[in-house]
């Protein structure tokens, strides 16, 4: 019985790693979107804020005046590489996007957390 139990907690210990990080435990610092040439620049930090070494997917609206999503693109800044607790990874996600005359406003927030 202790074989299986122990069997059990090396089986579970990557879901255990995985609920340990949530996207409250990553912030997005100095995100600055900008427009030149027809072409978009949508940078900024992800860090990672959580205990352990975990990736985190995040999300770029763009809206126009009104409020309405005109474009939204998902990505892992960090590909299929976990960020160290306490690092960060620098990510320009503008190549994404295509330029719109009414684009008014850009946000970026953390939407998943996954330990690879």
């Amino acid at each position: 019985m202790k074989a299986f139990a122990a069997f059990a907690v090396l089986l579970l210990a990557p879901l255990a790693a995985h609920a340990a990080c949530a996207p409250t435990d990553f912030e997005i610092r100095d995100f600055k979107p900008a427009a030149a040439a027809g072409r978009l620049s949508l940078r900024g930090e992800l860090v990672n804020k959580c205990a352990a070494a975990s990736a985190a997917q995040i999300r770029i609206e763009i809206k126009d005046a009104a409020g309405k999503v005109l474009q939204s693109k998902q990505a892992w800044p960090a590909g299929t590489s976990n960020i160290a607790p306490g690092s960060n990874v620098n990510f320009d996600l503008g190549r994404m996007f295509r330029p719109q005359s009414d684009m008014d406003s850009f946000t970026a927030s953390v939407v998943d957390v996954r330990t690879w």
